[in-house]
């Protein structure tokens, strides 16, 4: 039978989701979209395209036929509703599928004592309120269309099914309308949905950051027995692909469009990269601090142990081995005194932020890989393909 304390900590993390909630979530479930137990993401991917991309296209076909050319070639938004959009939808599925297993590892490596358990259970259920809380989703749906009343000027150039041009105005067609209105709502939505879920995931590792945690200096990972941490920023790859994919085809269009080069984006491509790597790592720079104290700590504990048992040997096998060299192939000492080294080495190569090289590769593939069509936008296939065989010749 199960202790009490057991019982508590299994019931608070009954719901440890910090995804599923909030007022989206719950018009998904009323729509049929989702289930408790199932995503359905192709009926939400469906959906969506369904009032965000069809549309515009049978608006074009109604108002402005002789624009549909324009409206097929136009990689802007396609990128937002068939690449982004469905990109962000997915990744609730990652983002609650990453989080559950972090919070599940916490009690099954047993990184917190029971009291500190039912700590984490208090706090959880903040973090539930506040992912079921009416006013982040308002306040993101609020701030877009702040956005899109004010940018609304800049957000459309001449092109046939989104904009005609009279002398110095611009005149949006109503396919462009809807695109400003619905599908750039669509999606700038659902992007700071997915940061509100993100910085729901940074409030509940800055409260996990100040509890007591069973830390170890020398655990194999070199992270102290945080290094699973670092399995967290893919979640947020999908959202810095999302981005990257509508960025870049605006500056595809204006590389195809308006004369533009790709160096003309290189501040901006710097910044792009800035902040996806503060956002994602953000979580676990809360860690830096307790790891490093447990690191400096270690390594003076390790080398005090490390000195008793080198003195120890020291004085047996070599000032006092007289007439018993031929025990010490025999001796365990020396095999342990080889293990301490490596265990000692280990402590001084461990490394206070919980991330490997594997956590940044899809970062930066998120990055890379929209960003693909711009570049070749300036340098088609065909020349680098060419200028491929030269260099092989």
């Amino acid at each position: 039978m199960k202790t009490t304390i057991e019982a508590n900590v299994d019931t608070g993390c009954s719901d440890v989701s910090l995804v599923r909630g909030g007022p989206f979530y719950q018009i998904l479930k009323v729509l049929r979209l989702i289930h408790r137990d199932r995503w359905c993401f192709l009926r939400q991917i469906t959906f969506i395209i369904a009032i965000g991309w069809l549309p515009l296209l049978l608006i074009t076909l109604l108002f402005r036929r002789e624009a549909l050319m324009s409206f097929l070639r136009d990689y802007r938004i396609h990128s937002r509703m068939l690449i982004s959009v469905p990109v962000l939808l997915l990744n609730q599925g990652l983002m609650e599928f990453r989080f559950r297993t972090v919070l599940e590892h916490i009690r099954n490596a047993r990184l917190l004592a029971d009291a500190d358990l039912l700590r984490t259970d208090g706090f959880m259920v903040g973090v539930r309120r506040l992912r079921d809380s009416v006013l982040p989703e308002l306040v993101i749906l609020l701030l877009v269309f702040a956005h899109t009343y004010f940018s609304l000027p800049k957000m459309a150039d001449v092109t046939p099914w989104l904009a005609t041009a009279t002398g110095t105005s611009l005149h949006l067609t109503p396919a462009g309308w809807y695109t400003a209105l619905i599908s750039a709502t669509i999606f700038q939505f659902l992007v700071g949905l997915s940061l509100w879920k993100w910085l729901l995931w940074s409030i509940f590792a800055f409260r996990l950051s100040r509890l007591r945690l069973n830390l170890f200096p020398a655990h194999p990972d070199r992270r102290g027995g945080l290094g699973f941490l670092g399995l967290t920023p893919v979640a947020f790859a999908p959202i810095s692909f999302a981005v990257t994919a509508v960025v870049g085809a605006t500056w595809r269009h204006e590389i195809l469009h308006h004369n533009a080069h790709l160096i003309d984006f290189k501040l901006p491509a710097i910044a792009l990269v800035a902040v996806v790597a503060v956002l994602a790592l953000l979580p676990l720079l809360f860690f830096v601090p307790r790891l490093g104290v447990l690191r400096r700590k270690g390594i003076l504990e390790y080398s005090t142990l490390g000195q008793i048992q080198t003195s120890a040997f020291h004085e047996k096998w070599i000032t006092h081995r007289a007439g018993r060299e031929s025990q010490l192939l025999t001796e365990m000492e020396s095999s342990n005194v080889i293990d301490y080294s490596r265990t000692y080495d280990r402590v001084k190569e461990m490394i206070p932020l919980p991330v490997d090289r594997g956590t940044f590769i899809p970062l930066a593939l998120s990055i890379v890989i929209p960003a693909l069509p711009t570049i070749l936008a300036e340098i088609p296939v065909a020349v680098a393909l060419k200028d491929l065989f030269k260099a092989l010749r």
